[in-house]
């Protein structure tokens, strides 16, 4: 099964490795999954699938640009506003969220930013595979697989609760602070 590629993957990349050019990540659809040498929560297991993302998206009013590569590579190096694995492991690292540009994104600023990503760069290690449409995999991953990182289809999970409450709050806080240039 699919599913055992990346719970128990024959490797995991790091992010030094994944943003080298050419990178080893394929500019194909499909769906990667997030192992942490360090969690980024306390009641959260180490070494582990905590995370599973796809790409592209599932959009039936037109064709996605994305790809595996270009997702793996944005959650090691992009920021929160554009990666909800980046504005989860931030809240659980407890960097301020912060409202930026006009207001209505948030990020962690750039120096939050570059904590997250040098925390990632430490940790995070990911692994993929490739799918032609990775929606259908996603949601039977979510649904069959303890995935405590994912909020989206995954109510089900006992970290669920307490992970949206942590992201709420990180953006209650947010909203009652001034926008960050």
């Amino acid at each position: 099964m699919e599913a055992t590629a990346l719970v128990s993957p024959d490797q995991l990349w790091s992010a030094q490795e994944v943003l080298l050019r050419p990178s080893p990540v394929p500019a194909a659809a499909g769906v990667y999954g997030w192992h942490f040498k360090r969690p980024p929560h306390l009641d959260l297991d180490a070494g582990r699938l905590l995370y599973v993302g796809i790409a592209p998206r599932y959009m039936a009013n037109r064709t996605s640009t994305q790809n595996l590569r270009k997702r793996v590579r944005y959650h090691y190096r992009g920021n929160a506003a554009g990666s909800t694995l980046r504005l989860t492991l931030g809240c659980l690292l407890g960097l301020g969220l912060r409202r930026v540009g006009s207001g209505k994104r948030m990020t962690f600023g750039k120096a939050g930013e570059a904590t997250l990503s040098q925390w990632m760069a430490d940790n995070a290690q990911v692994c993929w595979i490739e799918q032609s449409e990775p929606w259908d995999l996603e949601s039977q991953l979510i649904s069959e697989l303890d995935l405590p990182l994912n909020l989206d289809q995954n109510r089900h999970n006992a970290f669920h609760h307490r992970l949206k409450e942590i992201r709420a709050q990180a953006r209650r806080r947010a909203r009652e602070l001034p926008i960050s240039s």
